[in-house]
C-alpha cells in the first residue's frame, strides 16, 4: 500500500530502490507517526473538517495502535511502504471509509517532518539521561580519587602533577558543555511543522496552534516553506550535539588506552572486562574502549555526512531526505551504547597508588618549586633559571606536596560547583512539559 497510489503500478526495480532501508527505519518512528494523527484528527474536528462523531472513533482506534505499538506487537506489513501507509491502512480496515479521512490537510512531506521531531525530542532526553548517569559516575570517582596523584603531560611530555580526581572531573564537566549544545538541538527540533503540507500550506482552516499545544511543542515552525527547508537543517544541529558528546567520549577512552598501557600502567580493570590474545597468554587487551574510540570517530563525522547529503538542494522536499534517517537514528543508539560501556568501564576502574613517589616523575615538580621560590620573593623568571639550571646540573630537589587552593585545581575540583551546572543545564529542557501534553494526548 502506498499513500500516492492510483492506478499505475511502479515498476519493482524502481519500488525497490526508492523505498530502500525506509520501513525499517520507519519502525523507530512507529509511536511518534501515532501521536502525530491524534493531535492531526482532533484540529480536523475542532475546524468542522471531522465530524465529532469520525473524530471519536478514529481517536480511539489510533490509541488502539499506539499501545500496540508501546507492547511491541506492531509491525509493517510486507506490501506497506511506510509507517504513514500502515498506520492509515489499519485505520482503514478496521474503520472503513472514516479511516480514509484522517489524511485532510496534510502530506506525507509535515507527516514525515512532525514524526522526525518527536523522535529527535525523545531521543535527545533519553540521550541526556544517559549522559546524567555518566556524569554523575565521574564526579563520584573524581571525588574518591583526588588524593591520587596523576601526571599531566603536555605534548605527551611530561609536564605538571595532576590527580585521578582533576582527570576525572575534567570529563564530568566537558559532558556539562555536551548537554548545553543539546539545548540548543532541543530547542531547533521542539517546533510543530504540522500544517504546512507539502511545504506549502493548505486551504482548509487548519489550526496549526492546536496540534503545537497538543503535541507539547514549544512553538511554530511560522513558515510553510521553512517547515520543510528544516529538514536537513534539524539533522545537521543535531548531529552536531551528538558529535560533541562522541567527540567527550572518545577522548576519554584514549586516555584510557593510553593508561592501561604497561608502560604507564595507571589504571586497571577485572579480567572479565578486557579481552586477550590467541597467542600471547599476557595481554589484557582495551577492546572496550577501543570499540567506543572508533563508534565516536563514527559518529564524529556524522555532521559532514548530513551536510554533504544536503548540500545544493534547493529549497522544497527532495527525496533525498529519506537517507538522513539511515545515519541519525542509528547514531542514536551508538552514542547510548558506549555511554553505558563508558559507566560499566568507569565503575570498575582501579587506580595505582602513590605513581609519582617514582623518580621518573620528579621533573612534575619543577614549576611547584619555581612557584616556592617566587612566594619567598624571587622575580618568576630567575626562579625559573635558577630550577632549570638545578635541572640540568643534576641537583633539582623537589617535594610531593601540593598546596592547590583555587577554584578547580587539583586541591579545589569545585565538584558541587560543576553538579550544579549540569542540574541547571538539565533543568532547562524542561522535559515533563512535553510528557504532559503527549499523557494526555494518548490516554
Amino acid at each position: 500500500m502506498k499513500l500516492w497510489q492510483k492506478n499505475t503500478n511502479t515498476s519493482k526495480a524502481v519500488e525497490t530502490f526508492t523505498v530502500g532501508n525506509d520501513r525499517e527505519m520507519d519502525l523507530f518512528l512507529a509511536p511518534f507517526d501515532v501521536q502525530g494523527s491524534l493531535a492531526h484528527v482532533k484540529m480536523l474536528e475542532s475546524v468542522g473538517l471531522l465530524t465529532t462523531a469520525d473524530w471519536t472513533v478514529l481517536s480511539a482506534e489510533l490509541k488502539k495502535i499506539y499501545k500496540e505499538i508501546e507492547a511491541g506487537n506492531f509491525s509493517l506489513q510486507n506490501d506497506v511502504e511506510d509507517i504513514h501507509s500502515q498506520v492509515e491502512l489499519l485505520l482503514t480496515e478496521r474503520l472503513g471509509d472514516v479511516g480514509k479521512k484522517i489524511h485532510s490537510g496534510r502530506s506525507r512531506n509535515d507527516q514525515v517532518l512532525v514524526d522526525l521531531k518527536l523522535f529527535f525530542r525523545s531521543a535527545i532526553e533519553q540521550l541526556v539521561q544517559n549522559i546524567e548517569h555518566l556524569f554523575q559516575l565521574l564526579q563520584e570517582k573524581s571525588e574518591v580519587f583526588k588524593a591520587n596523584l596523576l601526571p599531566g603531560y603536555t605534548h605527551l611530555q611530561l609536564a605538571m602533577p595532576s590527580s585521578f580526581g582533576l582527570w576525572l572531573g575534567a570529563y564530568a564537566e566537558s559532558l556539562v558543555d555536551d548537554v548545553i549544545t543539546l539545548q540548543s538541538a532541543y530547542k531547533v527540533v521542539n517546533k510543530n511543522p504540522l500544517g504546512s503540507a507539502a511545504g506549502y500550506g493548505s486551504s482548509f482552516p487548519l489550526n496549526r496552534t492546536l496540534t503545537t499545544q497538543l503535541l507539547g511543542f514549544e512553538d511554530l515552525n511560522y513558515n510553510v516553506v521553512y517547515a520543510q527547508m528544516s529538514r536537513g537543517k534539524s539533522e545537521r544541529i543535531v548531529a552536531q550535539a551528538v558529535n560533541n558528546v562522541a567527540s567527550t567520549l572518545n577522548k576519554l577512552a584514549m586516555d584510557c588506552c593510553l593508561y592501561m598501557n604497561q608502560n604507564f600502567g595507571f589504571i586497571s580493570f577485572p579480567d572479565e572486562l578486557t579481552t586477550g590474545s590467541s597467542i600471547m597468554p599476557h595481554k589484557k587487551n582495551p577492546d572496550v574502549f577501543e570499540l567506543i574510540r572508533a563508534k565516536c570517530n563514527q559518529l564524529q563525522a556524522l555532521p559532514n555526512d548530513v551536510a554533504l547529503l544536503t548540500t545544493n538542494l534547493p529549497s522544497g522536499y527532495h527525496r533525498d531526505f529519506q537517507l538522513l534517517k539511515e545515519y541519525l537514528f542509528p547514531a542514536f543508539v551508538t552514542i547510548n551504547s558506549c555511554l553505558d560501556m563508558m559507566h560499566l568501564m568507569i565503575s570498575n576502574m582501579k587506580v595505582k597508588e602513590h605513581l609519582l613517589n617514582n623518580e621518573q616523575y620528579k621533573y612534575l615538580f619543577s614549576v611547584e618549586e619555581v612557584n616556592k621560590l617566587v612566594l619567598q620573593g624571587t622575580p618568576f623568571r630567575d626562579a625559573y633559571k635558577k630550577v632549570g639550571l638545578d635541572i640540568e646540573a643534576g641537583k633539582f630537589e623537589h617535594s610531593t606536596n601540593l598546596n592547590h587552593t583555587h577554584e578547580g585545581s587539583i586541591g579545589n575540583l569545585c565538584t558541587e560547583q560543576i553538579a550544579g551546572a549540569m542540574k541547571n543545564a538539565i533543568d532547562a529542557f524542561q522535559f515533563e512539559k512535553y510528557h504532559k501534553a503527549i499523557e494526555d494526548l494518548t490516554a
